[in-house]
């Protein structure tokens, strides 16, 4: 790996994908005085985004290793992800576990943090190599 922050995002991958299987498996075996059903649909939507983002920081340490000479938008893609993934994720878990309602106002700034990811993703493809 050419060091370039690659391998720290194929971490968080692995990390993040581990960590989102293990809650879609707790919300799946989860009693009802610990998970209600009126705020499952908010646990699973949890998991779904951090799989999903999980992917994302997978991709993006992967394209680090194919075009190094794009790393400084990718590595703040990453970066992003990882900080929505903690934000919107990372919220919703704790308001579908807890009365901590101030953790609502967490949630658009995660979904925020990866839209300007996805955004410096598809950015450091505009230009062509060497151009």
């Amino acid at each position: 790996m050419n060091g370039s922050g690659s391998r720290l995002w194929i971490i968080c991958a692995g990390v993040f994908g581990a960590l989102g299987v293990a809650m879609g498996a707790f919300g799946a075996h989860a009693p009802s005085a610990v998970l209600p059903l009126l705020v499952m649909p908010v646990f699973e939507n949890a998991v779904r985004y951090q799989l999903f983002h999980a992917l994302a920081l997978l991709g993006c340490g992967v394209l680090m290793e194919v075009f190094p000479q794009r790393g400084s938008r990718l590595r703040w893609a990453g970066a992003l992800f990882v900080l929505g993934i903690l934000l919107f994720s990372g919220s919703l878990y704790g308001l579908s576990l807890s009365d901590l309602r101030v953790l609502r106002w967490l949630t658009p700034l995660g979904g925020l943090s990866w839209i300007v990811a996805w955004a410096l993703l598809a950015l450091a493809f505009v230009r062509r190599e060497g151009g």
